[in-house]
């Protein structure tokens, strides 16, 4: 059993310095405290502490699961919740975590807290231990933690944490969502016209043929097209497959990322809402950092990065030149031209009052309505152009093949 030194106060206030036995430093406190004492220094002796460890190291091996990838965004979502709840709860960080960790399914997330609690363990500051997983835990998330450590509120800043990672897969859910709908009347209507092009047409085309007539120009396009899918139909994902690597390619260059990112804002509808996804998703990242104490340079490089647009990195860049500069942040977003003035309005406001947090919420929050509008208009836009293509692909195959059939029917009547 691993042995602890402490240093404390008893009720008199009188120093104490002694050693304990206990399983955990948790347990150690626990001991002191029933002890009467208060504790003000506690450390595991050094020969304990390693053979300690040595066992611990032993069975989180055995725990450890083979993955794969990094982790989905709800399940650090939830993670994060449940984190916030166990701090506000009062629960020691160390504690809180094995309980996570020994909740956690196998996977890429459960093996990394096993890291994390080893190595605060050690004597790592969580948010050190977080920042030696990437793949779990970005730049955010990492530096939001430190600022909450560095100003003693971790828990406060899990719970704003929290709440942004909940905001960000609400809005993401339900645009994802939106789109199932059109994904899947797509989908059918590309295998109904599968189905005619290589069964239903190529029968009609023997009938033709037994006729031994003269089709008409739009027949004979019809059924080359026919033939074309029964020699070539494994040729047919090939295309969305090489459209992808092109863009692939393309984005491999800055320049090239920046025209696609700018066609993309300039596609009627689509750009729209491109942007203002974006500008929810920046102001609340800044707004978030800002409210918990990351210093402003080093929230505007992270919000940077979480663009996802060559177009919008390269405005947060020259807003993070002006302020190094000693300039405003609103100026920067007024020559881009890329936000609208109520955002640099009220940038501006937030700048001049110093509650630019708040400010970049209400932002955020109003964006966030004008994305979910947006996405609801675009579905209902979308039913009857749907509707119409359809009908129009459905019309066009319907008259090529009634053509040659009105011509047969004439020619026996006669």
């Amino acid at each position: 059993m691993p042995t602890y030194k402490y240093e404390a106060l008893d009720t008199s206030g009188g120093e104490v310095k002694d050693s304990v036995e206990a399983m955990s430093e948790e347990e150690a406190q626990q001991k002191i405290r029933q002890m009467g004492y208060f504790v003000t220094k506690i450390t595991e002796v050094a020969g304990t502490a390693k053979k300690g460890k040595a066992k611990k190291a032993g069975k989180r091996k055995k725990g450890r699961t083979f993955t794969i990838g990094g982790v989905g965004s709800k399940q650090l979502c939830t993670f994060t919740r449940q984190f916030s709840t166990l701090q506000d709860a009062g629960l020691p960080v160390l504690r809180s975590l094995r309980i996570l960790e020994n909740q956690m399914k196998p996977g890429v997330l459960k093996n990394a807290l096993m890291d994390v609690v080893d190595d605060v363990e050690s004597g790592s500051t969580l948010s050190e231990a977080f920042a030696k997983h990437p793949k779990c835990f970005d730049r955010l998330y990492v530096n939001m933690v430190k600022a909450g450590e560095a100003g003693g509120a971790l828990e406060i800043i899990l719970k704003r944490l929290a709440d942004f990672k909940e905001k960000a897969q609400s809005l993401k859910r339900k645009i994802t969502g939106a789109m199932v709908y059109p994904i899947v009347v797509i989908l059918t209507a590309v295998g109904i016209l599968t189905f005619i092009m290589l069964y239903i047409i190529p029968k009609f085309e023997k009938i033709f043929k037994d006729f031994g007539m003269k089709l008409p120009e739009m027949t004979e396009m019809l059924m080359a097209t026919s033939r074309w899918f029964g020699n070539y139909w494994y040729t047919l994902p090939l295309f969305p497959l090489c459209w992808w690597l092109m863009i692939k390619l393309i984005r491999l260059n800055k320049t090239g990322a920046y025209a696609l990112d700018r066609i993309y804002l300039w596609i009627p509808l689509i750009g729209k809402l491109i942007e203002k996804t974006i500008v929810a998703r920046t102001t609340r990242t800044l707004g978030t950092l800002v409210s918990s104490g990351v210093p402003i340079l080093e929230a505007l490089s992270i919000v940077r990065e979480t663009c996802t647009n060559a177009v919008f990195e390269r405005m947060y860049q020259r807003v993070y030149e002006s302020i190094r500069e000693g300039d405003t942040i609103s100026q920067p977003l007024k020559e881009s031209r890329l936000v609208d003035d109520m955002v640099v309005n009220m940038v501006d406001v937030g700048e001049e009052t110093g509650d630019l947090d708040t400010m970049l919420y209400k932002i955020a929050d109003v964006y966030d309505e004008e994305v979910n509008v947006m996405v609801e208009s675009l579905i209902s836009l979308l039913e009857p152009v749907m509707i119409v293509v359809l009908g129009f692909i459905i019309g066009t195959i319907v008259i090529a093949l009634f053509l040659p059939l009105i011509k047969l029917l004439e020619g026996l009547s006669k």
